[in-house]
């Protein structure tokens, strides 16, 4: 399992923290020091929808004034890759291919425990 985000960012911080409170293992894949390019994006959003992944309610999204532009998928697609802060955390890759994206306890519950 593969647990991509922003170490600092306080919503990866409280997936981790359950991951760890429940003994479950995964591999941090950090935006800092990884950049998530197009193809990656892409194969997410086979499985979520681009709604979900793209955050536009983050400081990012405002510093860039992207409101403004009224982007399409490919448009959203193009800046997730350029800009991947403005991509939805944490995003978990599981090894049966499922894609979470966000931290939500509950669902957490659901598939982990």
């Amino acid at each position: 399992m593969k647990l991509y985000g922003i170490k600092t960012c306080s919503t990866v911080g409280k997936a981790r923290k359950f991951l760890k409170e429940h003994d479950i293992e995964y591999e941090m894949i950090d935006f800092k020091t990884t950049q998530v390019d197009e193809s990656k994006i892409k194969e997410w959003l086979t499985k979520v929808d681009i709604d979900i992944l793209f955050n536009k309610k983050g400081k990012k999204y405002r510093d860039l004034k992207l409101k403004e532009l009224n982007l399409d998928y490919d448009d959203k697609i193009k800046w997730m890759a350029k800009e991947n802060y403005l991509i939805k955390r944490p995003v978990i890759e599981l090894d049966d291919s499922r894609v979470i994206v966000g931290y939500d306890e509950d669902e957490y519950r659901q598939i982990f425990l």
